[in-house]
């Protein structure tokens, strides 16, 4: 599959073949699904956390004593049935979520979370001249299409009549903007924009690609990505 280049202006310079071994993957939905419960599983975060009547403090003396008061009998006030007393079978902070999946076959879904993806490629020769410029990102995003264009005033005899409006942000598509190594000034660029994130060429995951629309590729991000994830990377 052959995909336009494009250069910050928005204007095509050449044409590149999308490499096979990552855009030509046949897509299994199943693999994918289960990829994304593990991503998303192994970054859980366990907070909640109960104490048993063992650790909540107090109640280390009888309350009163077993027989002849006319009440129930009570071993501590930090029982479970007692107001203030610890938790029967609640959640606890040593909870392990974590799921396993093989490095092949994680590999293997990122490979079909990218090929998923390939239609909506667009490749860039050089983002480096953005200079770390919200401003110049903004225009390259214009220039590809992928955020509108200035709202154009009606004429004065067409005032009463509805104008076309610009998409509202919501609307906008998802971009994610794949980086090469040592691009912080493209950072800069791209993270205050309105649903467009950033990643680097050698930390994708199946989660990111899947979760955005469109996939802004540099060339020098798509060589580091062949380098990494491409069927004869090693670990």
């Amino acid at each position: 599959m052959k995909v336009k280049v494009y250069n910050v202006s928005g204007q095509a310079v050449g044409e590149r073949e999308l490499p096979a071994a990552l855009f030509g993957v046949p897509v299994k939905p199943g693999l994918l699904q289960l990829a994304v419960v593990a991503q998303q599983a192994n970054a859980r975060q366990v907070l909640a956390h109960t104490k048993t009547r063992g650790e909540v403090r107090g109640g280390g003396r009888k309350p009163w004593k077993q027989k002849g008061t006319g009440r129930a009998r009570h071993g501590s006030i930090r029982s479970p049935i007692w107001i203030g007393g610890g938790i029967t079978f609640g959640p606890r902070s040593n909870r392990n979520f974590t799921l396993k999946m093989n490095r092949k076959v994680r590999r293997q879904a990122l490979r079909m979370a990218l090929s998923s993806k390939a239609e909506a490629v667009h490749l860039v020769d050089d983002i480096k001249p953005l200079g770390g410029k919200a401003k110049v990102a903004f225009q390259l995003l214009t220039a590809l299409k992928l955020r509108p264009g200035k709202a154009v005033k009606p004429a004065a005899t067409e005032l009463k009549k509805k104008a076309a409006a610009v998409p509202a942000a919501k609307s906008w598509p998802r971009v994610l903007v794949v980086l090469p190594p040592k691009s912080d000034d493209q950072v800069l660029a791209f993270r205050n924009l309105r649903r467009v994130s950033t990643i680097a060429a050698d930390s994708l995951n199946v989660a990111d690609v899947l979760s955005h629309q469109v996939l802004v590729l540099p060339l020098a991000g798509l060589d580091r990505m062949m380098e990494v994830y491409g069927s004869t990377a090693k670990a």
